[in-house]
C-alpha cells in the first residue's frame, strides 16, 4: 500500500524543532512517515514516538520506519499523547510535531470518502471507526446541520444547504460524496456556483471536522503536549485552515502571556509568568515556490513555541 502524502513547510518544520541527537520527540500525526523519518535521521540515542489514528497511515509508516531502532509507533489520537507516551515509558519530550488536518492520501483515495472530487461512499472517518459523514447527514436535525456548517465550515449558506439535505433525505438515503456534492450545488445561489472554489468545499470540511472531532482533539492535544515538553523543548504545529490556526495561535499566545494585572496597577500582583516564547511571531507561510509546486499548501501556517523554564527566565522582550 502506498500512503502518499506531500508534507508542507517540510524543511522549515524539521529545522524549527531544533532536534538533538539524544532527544525524545513525538510526531502526533505520522501520516506516511515523512516527518518521522526526517526526525529519526537526526537521532542517535534518542527516541521518536509516532502516533496516528488512521490504520492505513500506521501500516505505511511501519514499513517506512522499520529500519530505525529509535522508532516507536502507536495507534491513537494525539489528543491523548500524554497517556500514549506514558504507555511506552515516555514522561518528557524535547519536541512535538502536529501536521493537522486531512492528508493527501486521504483526499486522493476515493473510497475514504473525504473528497467532493470523486463519487464514493460518504465516509470521512480518519480512524475508520465510529459515525461516518453519511450517518450525520442522514440523521441530524436541520438545526444541528446548520450549527456544524457554520461552526466548522464558516459556510454562509448553511441554512440553504441544511434545508437541501433534509429535502434530499425525503427521497432516499444520502450515501455518496457525489450525491452530497450535487445537493450542495443545487442548494446554493447561482453566484456561488460560479466562484472558483467548489461550492461543496466548506460543507465537506465541516462534516469532516465534526466526524473526527478535530478541533476538540487539537485543543486537548496542545495542552497534553505542552505538559510533556521539557524547558527548551519546542512544539511545532502545521495548520491548514483558519479554524485550526486560530486555536493554535490563541493557545500559544496564552502560553506566552505574562502578567495579566490591569495596566494601572503599579506592580504585578497576579504573579503570572510566560510559559513559552514564539519562534515565529506571526507564524510561517509556504514560499511562493512551494505554492507553485503544491497548490494545496496555500492555506498552511507553521507556528512554533518553545517552553521556558518555570521561572520565566530568558524571555525575549
Amino acid at each position: 500500500m502506498t500512503f502518499a502524502h506531500r508534507p508542507v513547510l517540510f524543511a522549515e518544520t524539521i529545522e524549527a524543532l531544533n532536534i538533538r541527537p539524544e532527544g525524545t520527540y513525538i510526531d502526533g500525526t505520522v501520516g506516511g512517515g515523512g516527518h518521522s523519518e526526517a526526525i529519526l535521521r537526526r537521532l542517535t540515542t534518542g527516541t521518536l514516538l509516532s502516533i496516528d489514528r488512521d490504520p492505513d497511515a500506521l501500516q505505511a509508516a511501519g514499513e517506512r520506519l522499520k529500519g530505525y531502532p529509535q522508532s516507536r509507533i502507536l495507534r491513537g489520537n494525539f489528543a491523548e499523547m500524554d497517556s500514549l507516551a506514558a504507555s511506552v515509558g515516555i514522561t518528557q519530550v524535547d519536541g512535538i510535531l502536529l501536521d493537522i488536518g486531512v492528508s493527501s492520501y486521504q483526499l486522493d483515495t476515493p473510497e475514504r470518502g473525504f473528497s467532493y472530487q470523486h463519487d464514493a461512499p460518504l465516509d470521512m472517518r480518519m480512524s475508520r471507526e465510529g459515525l461516518s459523514a453519511a450517518d450525520l447527514v442522514n440523521t441530524l436535525s436541520q438545526q444541528e446541520l446548520v450549527r456544524i456548517l457554520l461552526r466548522y465550515g464558516e459556510e454562509k449558506n448553511a441554512g440553504r444547504i441544511a434545508a437541501g439535505i433534509l429535502r434530499a433525505r425525503e427521497q432516499g438515503t444520502i450515501e455518496t460524496t457525489g450525491q452530497l456534492s450535487e445537493i450542495v450545488k443545487a442548494s446554493v445561489p447561482a453566484a456561488v456556483r460560479r466562484e472558483p472554489d467548489h461550492p461543496a468545499r466548506r460543507t465537506f470540511q465541516a462534516l469532516r471536522i465534526a466526524v473526527n472531532g478535530e478541533l476538540d482533539a487539537l485543543e486537548k492535544g496542545l495542552e497534553a503536549g505542552f505538559g510533556l515538553l521539557k524547558p527548551g523543548g519546542r512544539f511545532a504545529v502545521i495548520s491548514f485552515h483558519s479554524l485550526e490556526d486560530r486555536i493554535v495561535k490563541q493557545t500559544m499566545a496564552d502560553w506566552c502571556q505574562g502578567c495579566i494585572c490591569p495596566k494601572d496597577f503599579p506592580v504585578c500582583v497576579c504573579g503570572r509568568k510566560p510559559r513559552a516564547k514564539l519562534i515565529y511571531k506571526k507564524g510561517l507561510a509556504p514560499s511562493q515556490q512551494e505554492l507553485e509546486e503544491n497548490p494545496r499548501a496555500r492555506s498552511a501556517r507553521l507556528r512554533v513555541a518553545e517552553k521556558l523554564p518555570e521561572s520565566g527566565a530568558g524571555i525575549d522582550k
